[in-house]
Formats: structure tokens, C-alpha cells, sequence
């Protein structure tokens, strides 16, 4: 049976991800906290991934699932797309290759959805060994210290990001229009953060897949200048410094279709 008034949407866009999405959409089953509906939007996949995805949701009626094809190529598009059909008060975006743990859209909840909240966002560190082993604990602690000391900037990705919808939406949301380069998840979490305050939680952790070392992104020199600019002057940073540089380079969020972290066949 399907929650009754869900209070929350969880958007999944992919493209080409055959190998990992249906484990993927296993976690999100398994969540301990329910009352959320899936929407997954295919961009334009050319493996059977929907037809994976399909498959695998028929067995879990209980979960409200809405698919949709979006043609236009890119994620931005995808997720724009995604967000456009969420009516509920919160929003949470996956990634098609990322773990979920059973407890984290009920942490997700706990800490939005709390009416003494003061937050507009949460946002899950990523992690890739078991939550006890010292090297995830390390990498928790030594985020959690940067979240606080650099309380203004972007400490994860898209992978883990939950929002207010309507804070969302007021920012923006994922647009072409605004940004259309690699690196959408540090752009609008500077947009969400002209709205109140994005809350990081060391029980609020999921674990991308290790794949992606090689992704389009951002140098050392550009990664040093956003760590050292004032977030008053971040506007400048993203669209007259960083865009610039990326259309030199075409880091559109098209590149990441060519999933150049993948071996060639």
C-alpha cells in the first residue's frame, strides 16, 4: 500500500546506468522512513535502464513511483525536469550509482521537518568504507570541522543534497538558464544559502560509487579561489570568473554524459 500524503519526493535522473541503478533503488526501498514518493527521470538512456528500473519497482507497490523521459540531454535538464513535478514540502535528489542507508531519508526528515528547524537544506557526507571504519570516521570528522569553519561553501555533492521545496524552488532551482556547467551542486547551494542556513550531520552520510575520479571539474586554482572568496563575493566567483573559464574549457554539464571515468570498451 502506498503512504498516504507523502510529505516527501525523492527525483532520481540517470542516463546509461544499467550497472548500478537497481541496487540503487534497492536502498531507497529499504528506507526506514517511507512517506515519500519516487520520481525517476530518464535522460535519454540507450542500455534498458528504465526497463531495469521498471522491473524492480513493479515488486514495491508500496512506493509511489512516477517515471518520466526527459530527451533533452544533460542532468540539469533532467533534474529540472524532476523538480517540476514535485508538489510535496520536501526534496531530496539522488544519484543512481550511490548506497542509501536504511535510516537516511528518516534523518533527512528528523532535521527538516523538525519545527524548531532553522534550516533550508541538509546535505549528506559522503563516505566509501563502512561508517565505523577509521577512515570514514576521519573523513566525518574532518568534514564536519570544515562544514563549521567554512559554514558558507559546498562540503558534498548533488548525491546527498535535501531541501525545503519551496526554498528550492524560490532559489531557483537546477536551470540551464542560471548555470548550465559541471559543478551545478556547488552553484546552487550558493543560491539556497541567500534563504537561511544548510545543516551537515555526521549520521547523515550515504556512499557514492568510487567511479567518478576522473569527472570533469574544477582545478587547483579554482578550487583554492572558492575557498578563499567571501561568500558576498561568490556571485562574482561562479558567474564572471569560473563561468568564463568553464565555456573555455566546454565543462557543460554534457560533458558528464561522456562518463569519461569509465574504461573504454
Amino acid at each position: 500500500m502506498q503512504s498516504a500524503n507523502p510529505t516527501w519526493t525523492i527525483v532520481l535522473p540517470y542516463f546509461n546506468e544499467a550497472a548500478y541503478l537497481v541496487p540503487t533503488l534497492k536502498s531507497l526501498t529499504e528506507q526506514q522512513f517511507r512517506k515519500f514518493r519516487l520520481i525517476l527521470v530518464d535522460n535519454a538512456s540507450t542500455d534498458g535502464s528504465t526497463d531495469l528500473a521498471r522491473q524492480f519497482m513493479a515488486s514495491h507497490p508500496e512506493i509511489e513511483t512516477i517515471f518520466i523521459d526527459e530527451p533533452e540531454k544533460g542532468k540539469i535538464h533532467a533534474m529540472e525536469t524532476g523538480a517540476n513535478a514535485v508538489k510535496t514540502e520536501f526534496l531530496a535528489f539522488c544519484d543512481a550509482d550511490t548506497y542509501y542507508p536504511p535510516h537516511y531519508m528518516a534523518v533527512a526528515n528528523r532535521i527538516l521537518a523538525s519545527p524548531k528547524a532553522d534550516c533550508v537544506a541538509v546535505l549528506a557526507m559522503d563516505i566509501y568504507a563502512e561508517p565505523a571504519s577509521l577512515g570514514s570516521r576521519w573523513r566525518m570528522t574532518w568534514r564536519t570541522a570544515m562544514t563549521k569553519i567554512l559554514s558558507h561553501q559546498t562540503h558534498t555533492g548533488g548525491y546527498g543534497f535535501c531541501f525545503r521545496t519551496d526554498i528550492f524552488k524560490a532559489a531557483g532551482g537546477y536551470s540551464t538558464k542560471i548555470w548550465d556547467y559541471v559543478l551545478e551542486d556547488h552553484e546552487i547551494i550558493h543560491r539556497i544559502l541567500r534563504f537561511g542556513k544548510v545543516v551537515y550531520d555526521r549520521d547523515f552520510w550515504c556512499m557514492p560509487s568510487t567511479r567518478r575520479s576522473t569527472q570533469v571539474a574544477w582545478n587547483l586554482r579554482e578550487q583554492i579561489l572558492y575557498h578563499v572568496t567571501p561568500y558576498a563575493s561568490q556571485g562574482w566567483f561562479f558567474y564572471k570568473f569560473l563561468a568564463s573559464r568553464f565555456d573555455e574549457r566546454n565543462a557543460t554539464g554534457l560533458r558528464l554524459r561522456e562518463k569519461t571515468w569509465e574504461p573504454v570498451e
